[in-house]
C-alpha cells in the first residue's frame, strides 16, 4: 500500500455520458519497479481498483518468479559452465607421460605417479597459485 501510487480519472472510449462524467478509471503504479496497471473495464471505480490490484499482484509475482529462475540458471551455468574445449582443467598424455593442468600452466612429467595417488607437485602449486590471489 505504501509503494502504491492509485490515480484515478475518467475513462475513454465509448460509453456515453457516463463515461465523461465519472472517474471510473484506476491507474495503479508500483513505486519500487515503476510497473503501471491501467483498468477501465467496469463501470465501477471499486471494481476496476480491485481488478488492477490483482493484475498488478500477478505481474509483481510472474517478474519475481522468472528473477528467481534466472539467478538459479546464471549459478547452473557458472557451476557447469559451456562444456567447451576452452574449459579443460587438466590433461593427461600418456604417449609423452605428462600431465598438463591448464588453469595454472604447469607440465609435470610422473604421469604413473600421480595415477597411483601423488599428487603433491599439482596441489602444491595450485595452492601457491591461489595464494597469491591470481584467476584460476
Amino acid at each position: 500500500p505504501n509503494d502504491l501510487k492509485i490515480d484515478r480519472f475518467r475513462s475513454t472510449g465509448p460509453g456515453g455520458q457516463s463515461v465523461n462524467t465519472t472517474d471510473s478509471a484506476i491507474r495503479i503504479t508500483h513505486i519500487p519497479t515503476r510497473m503501471v496497471v491501467t483498468c477501465q473495464d467496469e463501470k465501477s471505480q471499486h471494481k476496476n481498483k480491485d481488478k488492477a490490484l490483482k493484475i498488478l499482484r500477478a505481474r509483481l509475482l510472474d517478474m519475481a518468479e522468472r528473477g528467481k529462475h534466472e539467478e538459479l540458471a546464471l549459478k547452473r551455468k557458472s557451476q557447469v559452465g559451456t562444456g567447451d574445449r576452452s574449459e579443460r582443467i587438466r590433461t593427461y598424455n600418456f604417449p609423452q607421460n605428462r600431465i598438463t593442468d591448464h588453469r595454472i600452466g604447469l607440465n609435470l612429467h610422473n604421469l604413473e605417479e600421480a595415477l597411483e595417488g601423488n599428487l603433491n607437485d599439482l596441489v602444491t602449486n595450485l595452492s601457491e597459485k591461489l595464494k597469491t590471489g591470481s584467476e584460476i
